[in-house]
């Protein structure tokens, strides 16, 4: 079975978080979840990013021509409008008042690429901003409010301590109890998590960058930030959901895209002082100042087997000028693993994507517009 986060009790107790963890199974799966920024880097004990993609491998299966995490998706074409606001903050082209193109990818995090969809399962948004003046950015956001863990080496032992055991299909509890209590800050991050339902679907979904950045004006002056994409509609909260379908949460995202473009503001959640910039598992207070920097327009979904965005690694620093990585040893740990599921991927043949082209354009409209 498959763990979702808010099914967690409100228990404060790790034990009964230990306990409600192990009743519903898939913690697997929230590994997974948890390794969607995991990348490779040289730590006390010497992990590599191949070491990190086997560990993923562990946990999901080897999915040959696939990414190793976050395996099923479909790609995206659309284009960002800036209103010139952020250019208070960065000198990024990106921000000039204007439009700029846009690919990308919306994605489920743990499971294989052919997995049913599950409304409780994370949800990824990879983007690929491209100035024609240059200034590449990529970013790659999920639906957490916060991440899981604050250190990658966290990562590898929070997969470790609770892969299942094969003679039972399950974590080990007393193994999970013990990594819990070792990890206080993971604990009370999952109980964040698991307090913020989910959106009814893809396109009612806030994309949070978890990690946080700094911004550089023209003049030289940094700025810590963190960003989300926050639907222009009010993010409808999922209830009794029809699911007979495999990919019913793709499915509605193809047909709402069909019906009309789908649209997010993009917002800048500016630091302060004593803001941490190097952990990812606690959130920054509610009062910072959210600078709405302009909208992003999805007018296009493809299957992957169609779009570019199927061999894109959504790297999350590969950042403009105007853009810097923060301390964040997860942030800055991300490329490395990135670089290595690709590299196996490539050398793989392609498989036949989960949503077809042909899922894709069976609503009228659908796939049709170009930004």
């Amino acid at each position: 079975m498959r763990f979702l986060l808010w099914d967690l009790p409100p228990a404060t107790t790790r034990r009964h978080l230990v306990e409600r963890l192990l009743v519903v199974g898939g913690i697997v799966g929230a590994v997974t979840i948890l390794f969607l920024y995991d990348a490779g880097f040289i730590g006390p004990r010497r992990l590599s990013p191949s070491a990190f993609v086997d560990t993923f491998e562990d946990a999901n299966g080897h999915n040959e021509g696939f990414r190793r995490n976050h395996a099923k998706g479909v790609g995206l074409l659309g284009e960002f409008q800036s209103n010139g606001r952020g250019a208070a903050l960065s000198k990024a082209t990106v921000f000039a008042p204007g439009s700029v193109p846009v690919l990308g990818r919306f994605s489920f995090g743990p499971g294989g690429p052919h997995a049913p969809d599950d409304r409780g399962v994370v949800r990824g948004l990879g983007l690929q901003f491209q100035p024609a003046t240059g200034g590449e950015w990529r970013t790659a956001m999920v639906s957490l409010p916060v991440f899981p863990a604050s250190t990658p080496q966290t990562f590898h032992d929070l997969i470790v301590a609770t892969l299942p055991d094969p003679s039972t299909r399950h974590p080990d509890p007393e193994r999970v109890q013990a990594f819990l209590a070792q990890h206080p800050d993971t604990a009370k991050a999952l109980q964040r998590i698991k307090s913020q339902p989910p959106a009814a679907g893809f396109e009612d979904t806030i994309y949070n960058s978890l990690n946080a950045f700094f911004f550089t004006d023209a003049s030289g002056r940094r700025t810590p930030v963190r960003w989300s994409l926050v639907p222009e509609s009010s993010p409808a909260v999922a209830g009794a959901m029809p699911h007979d379908t495999p990919n019913f949460l793709f499915d509605r995202l193809i047909a709402k895209e069909a019906a009309h473009p789908l649209r997010w503001h993009l917002v800048i959640v500016v630091g302060q002082p004593g803001d941490p910039t190097d952990n990812p598992t606690i959130e920054w207070p509610a009062d910072r100042e959210r600078v709405d920097v302009g909208t992003l327009t999805v007018n296009r979904i493809e299957s992957e087997e169609t779009s570019p965005a199927r061999d894109l690694v959504f790297d999350p620093l590969v950042l403009p000028a105007g853009i810097e990585a923060s301390d964040d040893p997860v942030l800055n740990a991300r490329s490395g693993v990135y670089a290595e599921s690709f590299r196996r991927r490539a050398g793989e043949s392609p498989k036949a994507s989960a949503v077809t082209p042909a899922e894709v354009d069976v609503a009228p409209g659908a796939g049709g517009r170009v930004p």
